[in-house]
């Protein structure tokens, strides 16, 4: 079985955090895993939460991105450190609202990995998790460039969501999860993002 590092960032997500951080740390997974949670300086209770929380899970570990960056390409930033904490095989780019449907969402995925993939997009559907595989991280980039955007500008929309390259998860190699955040708030033009909405619509 595969060990997971599962990387999000938080950001004011208290009540997020309350709701749904225990689905990422009680998954039944017997080999075992890490949670990282990077805090972009949050002034609610998110830090008070992960606190807690850590004294009841030890597989928990927070990090902090300083206020400073806040505004400078800080996803990317934050989950650059967060990576930069993982000890695991694979990295799990997540998020706080995209939490897991069960405890089994980590076996699940361990099965589903083929060992000749760099990087899987995630989906949770009605029908359950679906990954998409890419043999090489490069090969995974409009879909991202274009879903970070969306994030990025509030876009929640769950209709086609697959279709439209909506994921809810990135699995990726370690030593190729910096290749995978170079896509993240990349900036383009009108023309390219219209090519990367046909491509993925189309695909």
């Amino acid at each position: 079985m595969s060990k997971f590092s599962v990387v999000m960032t938080v950001y004011d997500n208290g009540v997020e955090l309350e709701e749904h951080l225990k689905d990422f740390l009680t998954q039944d997974y017997p080999v075992g895993y890490e949670v990282i949670v990077v805090d972009e300086s949050s002034t609610d209770n998110s830090d008070d939460i992960l606190k807690l929380h850590m004294q009841q899970y030890p597989h928990l570990y927070k990090t902090f991105l300083p206020k400073p960056y806040r505004d400078v390409i800080r996803k990317r930033l934050a989950l650059t450190l967060g990576v930069k904490a993982a000890k695991n095989e694979w990295v799990i780019l997540s998020d706080i609202h995209s939490f897991p449907p069960s405890e089994t969402w980590l076996s699940e995925l361990s099965e589903s990995l083929d060992k000749t993939s760099d990087l899987y997009l995630g989906y949770f559907t009605k029908k359950g998790m679906r990954l998409e595989s890419y043999e090489e991280v490069d090969y995974a980039e409009k879909t991202i460039v274009k879903a970070e955007r969306l994030k990025a500008d509030g876009h929640k929309g769950k209709m086609m969501k697959v279709r439209r390259g909506k994921y809810d998860f990135i699995v990726v190699k370690r030593e190729k999860a910096h290749d995978a955040l170079s896509f993240f708030e990349k900036k383009i033009g009108f023309w390219e993002l219209l090519g990367l909405r046909l491509g993925i619509l189309f695909k």
